[in-house]
């Protein structure tokens, strides 16, 4: 390739220090999305959309409507069939665990620090902070209890209202206290919020980033207390 002899069709975009870009046309229509990797803070994708490359107009994308894999760097983006993709989980599984990505800061995810429930920006460290088992209720196996996958002896339990990781004691108490009913998101019907078994009227919400149950209402409360479960 000659010097110069590029076209350029818009200036650059980034978030932070981005590098490894990645261009991807659509399947199904004209849309091309750009992604980047950031070095600082290190390791997080963004996302931009544009019509078509010759307009040089490209507009950054909510991360609520996409979330990298844990871990992830540099990323590739391959085209697979529907056939190649049940092969791949047929041979390999899904994952045994989830994350939880907060609505209204979906930068952020459900992890526990120093015992204490909370969401905090990707990346997590220890990553394993932010990952969890959903398993049957322990008190009422219709609901879900999230188990630590760093901490398999530990669940998310409410103490004081407080959400924070404790070692299940066996008692009813405890078993009460780690149980919660996922209901549709209560700020977006697609996600899901969490439901307190033994306080039925307090759903699973963050407030100052810490995580605890309250009573929900308002439309910023309905926010703090809708999640992505994913992985």
């Amino acid at each position: 390739l000659n010097p110069g002899s590029f076209t350029e069709y818009s200036a650059g975009v980034a978030h932070g220090g981005t590098e490894a870009p990645t261009v991807v046309k659509s399947l199904s229509s004209g849309t091309w999305w750009l992604w980047g990797d950031t070095y600082t803070p290190n390791g997080v994708f963004y996302a931009w959309q544009a019509g078509s490359l010759a307009s040089g107009t490209w507009t950054a994308l909510d991360q609520r409507t996409y979330t990298q894999p844990v871990n992830s760097k540099h990323c590739g983006i391959a085209t697979i069939t529907t056939a190649e993709y049940n092969n791949l989980l047929t041979k390999w599984g899904a994952p045994a665990w989830n994350r939880l990505k907060s609505y209204n800061y979906p930068a952020r995810y459900v992890r526990h620090s120093d015992y204490a429930g909370r969401i905090d920006e990707y990346p997590v460290e220890p990553y394993k902070d932010s990952l969890w088992t959903l398993v049957p209720g322990l008190a009422d196996s219709s609901g879900v209890s999230f188990r630590s996958v760093n901490y398999p002896d530990r669940y998310l339990r409410h103490y004081n209202y407080a959400l924070r990781l404790d070692v299940n004691d066996g008692t009813s108490t405890f078993a009460g206290d780690a149980t919660f009913y996922r209901t549709a998101g209560l700020a977006d019907a697609s996600w899901a919020s969490f439901r307190s078994y033994n306080n039925p009227t307090r759903y699973i919400r963050h407030s100052n980033y810490v995580l605890r149950i309250d009573p929900v209402s308002t439309t910023t409360e309905k926010q703090d207390a809708t999640f992505r479960v994913g992985y």
